[in-house]
């Protein structure tokens, strides 16, 4: 998987949006495929104009929970934007992931005015499904 400072280095050599847009096409496509398993209502992400599976595994940490997840979309730029998302949350502290405003990141790839109001929905819908779940495991340790 792609570290996000490395999603962001690449994004700064990258001048024209079609080629950010094929790159982040690109991130998707390194996606490890979501076994069928867990393609669930539960996993499924309510508010996304595609369809969007997050599944999340809570680890015990050495300061807390941490949170491993993984994803897929029926969407080949939405498979790129949960590239993002693992990059940034993954394996993470939940603290961390509570802590990091994830639409920040999301306005410094210059994303949001290149995408359609309903995959920028669908993206605070995946960011909001993730904070969820590390405060929901901060809660519970």
């Amino acid at each position: 998987m792609t570290a996000i400072n490395e999603i962001y280095e690449n994004f700064e050599l990258l001048d024209e949006w079609d080629d950010r847009y094929r790159y982040v096409i690109e991130l998707g496509r390194e996606l490890a495929p979501l076994p069928e398993s867990e393609r669930t209502e539960t996993n499924k992400v309510r508010g996304c104009a595609s369809q969007v599976w997050l599944s999340t595994t809570v680890k015990d940490g050495a300061n807390g929970p941490v949170l491993h997840f993984v994803g897929d979309s029926d969407a080949h730029i939405v498979r790129g934007l949960i590239a993002i998302l693992l990059a940034l949350y993954s394996d993470q502290p939940a603290e961390k992931i509570v802590a990091t405003d994830a639409l920040e990141v999301f306005e410094k790839l210059g994303l949001r005015e290149h995408l359609t109001p309903q995959r920028s929905n669908g993206f605070r819908a995946m960011v909001d499904r993730m904070r969820t779940q590390a405060r929901d495991a901060l809660a519970a340790a």
